[in-house]
């Protein structure tokens, strides 16, 4: 097989970035393919290109990494483009979590919808009409843009309806959901067949069955009879138990996508469990970042002490873009769960909308099969979400401030939490803090600043939320390496900040 070219941007991140390409280079006819890395963080890069490069050199090939913060030069040729951004970092990520609590909205995560995942897809979409404009450029002709980076669903709108670059969308949530199914029911993962349908992190699993029975009316009592999940995923349970299909997303995702878990500060705890940060905990995304940011630049030479990653099969992560990348160019058929525009493959939600639903690779290409009409309650529930992505792509693109304060009046807890005054201060307040990322708002942010200063003001909150915990210390972390590996790796997709 003639080789081809992979850039990854946003590639300062150990774990995402390392194990997608331990995926890749497990594909036998990969082995001699090329890799670009670029990331702006030349600190992070030098590191994870040394770490990846010691990966490749003791599994015995001869790749050669390009690794450069020039992104134009990494892109030149490339055939598939990965892309893992976070847009602002960690510095603008805080500002998403703390500027909310202000008024009282309480996030876990941030990053798909609510305050924080409106204002992420600010920052991201800018960049990526830029990112896009340099693929056009100087990538092959046929590339194909693989996106991790969130908010999924308005990026890969966004990149599809305005970049010109033809886009999927990745993520890993019906997998996770998946195998929590299986472990309900005390099956094995391939045991049980699944059809998921609905948009990124609202994906629901409207068919399981096992050896052909099926088992989707059986779910409630399984879930509810089982000694973890009965604790760890009391939303997504109550999800299930009123409108009778499990979603997709972690229980501190999905409480804030909704405007019923996390409205009243006394009754959060009642809907979380802090055992993880995924089941909830009140900006508990934002506090493992940080964590992993800073274990990773601390422990990172015992990282290349350590054994390097092996490129086999069997160790393959269940993260689809190696498998698509190796359906296009080997013919061999990878079924999977991709978001696309949706085009009638969800019959009740709208064809503009990026949808999240099982597909098939092959060297023919992404087939999307028709999935027909989501139940009424699953698709009602996405039909909301799905007006909120709508404006805020389109602010994002056209730097309307008026469609960003309308997303943020339709998003479920923001709605939930907060008077229209309110939002309208909020907005302003987010604005001007992340002034830096959103060179589309010049006019809008001269104007919030002009109305910060001259008043007046309603009160906030001194509100560090229901259920926040402590950064650990770098001294702290080190009791527990392997834990604190972990994490690093889980929390670091996206280390590129503009």
């Amino acid at each position: 097989m003639s080789a081809f070219k992979i850039t990854f941007i946003g590639a300062g991140s150990i774990g995402f970035t390392r194990g997608l390409m331990r995926d890749l280079l497990a594909v036998p006819e990969f082995q001699n393919i090329e890799l670009a890395f670029t990331d702006i963080n030349a600190h992070n890069l030098e590191m994870v290109t040394a770490l990846c490069q010691r990966d490749i050199h003791e599994n015995g090939l001869s790749i050669t990494i390009q690794s450069t913060t020039d992104r134009r030069e990494a892109l030149k040729d490339a055939k598939y483009v990965i892309c893992t951004i976070r847009v602002g970092g960690l510095e603008a990520f805080a500002t998403d979590v703390d500027i909310p609590l202000k008024y009282g909205v309480d996030q876990c995560v941030g990053d798909t919808l609510s305050a924080g995942g409106i204002m992420y897809g600010q920052r991201g979409i800018a960049e990526m009409m830029n990112i896009c404009r340099d693929i056009r450029e100087v990538a092959a002709e046929d590339v194909l843009l693989l996106n991790y980076a969130n908010p999924m669903a308005m990026m890969t709108w966004a990149c599809n309806k305005y970049g010109g670059v033809r886009t999927i969308g990745l993520c890993h949530g019906v997998q996770g959901g998946h195998w929590q199914i299986a472990e309900a029911f005390g099956l094995k993962q391939e045991e049980v067949d699944i059809i998921c349908a609905g948009i990124n992190h609202q994906t629901w699993y409207i068919q399981i069955k096992h050896n052909g029975e099926d088992l989707t009316g059986k779910l409630l009592e399984a879930f509810e009879k089982h000694p973890d999940f009965s604790r760890t995923e009391k939303v997504r349970i109550d999800m299930l138990r009123r409108f009778g299909y499990y979603s997709t997303e972690s229980n501190g995702h999905l409480s804030e996508y909704v405007p019923w878990y996390r409205k009243r500060p006394e009754e959060i705890n009642d809907w979380i469990d802090l055992s993880s940060w995924i089941n909830g905990e009140t900006g508990g995304y934002l506090r493992v970042c940080t964590e992993g940011r800073n274990w990773f630049e601390t422990d990172f030479p015992n990282w290349m002490k350590d054994p390097a990653n092996e490129f086999k099969s069997e160790l393959r992560s269940h993260e689809h873009g190696s498998y698509i990348i190796e359906g296009l160019e080997t013919g061999r058929v990878y079924r999977g769960h991709f978001n696309l525009q949706n085009n009638g493959i969800i019959a009740n939600l709208p064809n503009d909308a990026i949808i999240e639903a099982p597909g098939y690779v092959d060297r023919n290409g992404i087939s999307m099969p028709t999935v027909g009409d989501l139940p009424l309650g699953a698709a009602a529930v996405c039909n909301v979400s799905i007006s909120v992505q709508r404006l805020a792509v389109e602010a994002a693109i056209h730097g309307d401030d008026k469609l960003l304060r309308q997303a943020f009046m339709m998003d479920p807890l923001v709605g939930a939490v907060c008077n229209p005054n309110e939002i309208w201060q909020m907005v302003d307040e987010m604005l001007v803090a992340q002034e830096q990322w959103l060179p589309q708002y010049t006019e809008s942010i001269a104007a919030a600043k002009k109305r910060q200063t001259e008043g007046p003001l309603l009160p906030t909150r001194d509100y560090a939320g229901a259920a926040r915990l402590k950064v650990k210390t770098v001294e702290e972390m080190q009791q527990d390496r392997d834990a604190a590996n972990k994490n690093a790796g889980e929390s670091d997709k996206g280390k590129e900040r503009v």
